[in-house]
């Protein structure tokens, strides 16, 4: 067995122990648990709202959207916020200094967020169809559809993720992250159709992967007639995966170039400089 298969190997297997220790820690399960119970609670109030003429539940054809919205938040924020936080405590530091440390200690990162962000889509998906008619949940295609959107929107999130987790070494510059998203998330037709927006927002939303992932989602869960909500009154599954591969290919392209150059500044030095930072603001 070569360095490189064992590398993926020990990889994979921390990503899974870590995330053990995530469900394990109430602090941690409450953070995975708590939004995703609150989106519930809003999906349950908004159930018996109608889409228009349509006569289709609000809810229900919000639900997919909220779920694409989760892969996004997931694969972006928490792979971006676990590098800068273990950039800063010197976990990046021992991974970099062991051989092919630094591949083992990505895969496993990609490997707990991306099972993280799965968890969290059976944790609205499942729930979500008790209460919410209309979801295409009884075709074999729907399935392999969402299948196939949840792969391209993770490969498509988790190096932005990276190169974000890269850029920013304070955990409290997290916000500069997470304000983006959410303005990205008002705009990407995610709790109500983008059609609402004028042009030139639609034209921002359909730049970046959050609505086409939401778009993929609702193609993938809803019925076809509900197409006319949207832009072109189509799904536009074409477009939809070459967003998100276009998306997914700019970022295998950039993040490890980003990631090797944050790597090479790693040193004793530059960590102990953050802490002492660290310490002084909370002196």
């Amino acid at each position: 067995m070569n360095a490189m298969s064992t590398s993926l190997r020990i990889g994979a297997w921390r990503g899974l122990v870590e995330l053990r220790q995530t469900f394990l820690n109430r602090q941690d399960l409450m953070a995975v648990l708590i939004p995703s119970i609150s989106l519930l609670v809003a999906l349950f109030l908004m159930r018996d709202g109608k889409i228009g003429p349509t006569g289709f539940s609000l809810g229900a054809a919000t639900l997919p959207g909220a779920l694409g919205m989760n892969i996004v938040f997931t694969g972006i924020t928490g792979l971006a916020q676990t590098l800068v936080v273990e950039r800063e405590d010197g976990t990046l530091l021992r991974a970099k200094a062991t051989p092919n440390g630094m591949l083992t200690y990505l895969v496993g990162k990609v490997v707990g967020v991306s099972i993280a962000a799965i968890v969290g889509l059976l944790l609205l998906l499942v729930p979500g169809s008790f209460f919410l008619d209309g979801l295409a949940l009884n075709s074999v295609g729907a399935w392999l559809e969402l299948l196939g959107i949840l792969v391209l929107g993770l490969a498509a999130s988790l190096p932005i993720g990276a190169v974000f987790g890269s850029l920013f070494s304070n955990p409290r510059s997290f916000g500069v992250i997470m304000l983006p998203i959410i303005a990205l998330v008002a705009i990407s037709g995610i709790f109500y159709p983008i059609n609402d927006n004028p042009a030139w927002l639609q034209g921002i939303a359909q730049v970046f992967p959050i609505y086409w992932l939401g778009l993929g989602m609702r193609a993938a869960l809803l019925p076809d007639n509900l197409s006319v909500i949207e832009i072109g009154e189509s799904w536009r599954h074409l477009e939809t995966v070459g967003a998100l591969a276009a998306w997914a290919l700019i970022g295998i392209f950039v993040a490890p170039i980003v990631l090797r150059r944050m790597a090479r500044r790693e040193s004793g030095s530059s960590m102990n400089e953050r802490r002492e930072k660290a310490l002084q603001r909370v002196n």
